[in-house]
């Protein structure tokens, strides 16, 4: 009679150690499935950095390629600094390029208090905005405030929301030294808020500091786009045609 009750233990025994095989089987698939997912993942984010990088580096050619056009009397009509695009191509990259003139903008660190204001409020600011902001901008530039350094800067000026911002940056700069942009590189926008005349920048002097943007497109879709402010011709005798004053990529 005892020898009968051993037998269904010993099955009972298998069974469990049977459901623990095909518990450590599921387990053990849950694991290499998931290695085998995050290896893909790391090969995709790696495949995706090598390819953002290589389109980085298309968009770097451009902007050298822009300087060499512009620095080249022959090639500079091509260049007409208003922001249309110059489409090239550069090893298996498609390139897009714009240059702009920063003399088609408003200097803040020049301009008239009211031309800031009336291009503030262009952008969508209130009245009482807009002449706090230039009244702030002008009160920068005497006494022991020093000028505006960086253009970022104006994000923290009082009442700047970032929709302001956004539509107030393309239209202002630190470097061209002018009163009032030149209406020929300047954008419908600024001619409107300031009531400048129309003019072509066919053939017109777009100055030393520009603005380039840069859009690079490459096989399966991969693209970087590069915003550069370079000022041509930084010393005589310099090694570089080039000084970078921003960069955003």
């Amino acid at each position: 009679m005892a020898r009968s009750g051993v037998k269904p233990v010993r099955q009972r025994q298998r069974g469990v150690a049977l459901l623990l095989v095909l518990w450590a089987l599921a387990l053990l698939s849950v694991l290499l499935g998931g290695l085998a997912a995050w290896v893909q993942l790391e090969s995709r984010q790696a495949l995706w950095q090598r390819q953002h990088t290589q389109a980085l580096l298309a968009a770097e050619a451009g902007l050298n390629l822009a300087v060499q056009g512009l620095s080249d009397p022959q090639q500079r009509k091509r260049w007409v600094a208003d922001g249309r695009t110059v489409t090239l191509r550069f090893d298996d990259a498609q390139l897009r390029v714009s240059v702009r003139s920063e003399r088609g903008k408003l200097d803040l660190n020049s301009a008239p208090a009211s031309d800031i204001a009336r291009l503030a409020q262009a952008c969508g600011a209130t009245r009482d905005q807009a002449t706090a902001m230039a009244q702030l901008i002008e009160g920068r530039r005497g006494g022991n405030s020093a000028p505006l350094r960086v253009i970022e800067e104006v994000r923290q000026l009082p009442g700047m929301s970032q929709a302001l911002y956004s539509q107030l940056l393309p239209q202002v700069t630190l470097w061209s030294g002018l009163d009032r942009p030149d209406p020929a590189f300047a954008s419908a926008l600024l001619r409107r808020a300031l009531n400048l005349p129309n003019q072509s920048a066919v053939g017109a002097d777009p100055g030393e500091v520009l603005v380039i943007d840069i859009h690079a497109q490459r096989p399966g879709g991969f693209h970087a786009e590069l915003q550069t402010t370079v000022l041509l011709s930084p010393s005589e005798g310099s090694a570089q045609p080039y000084r970078v004053l921003r960069w955003q990529e």
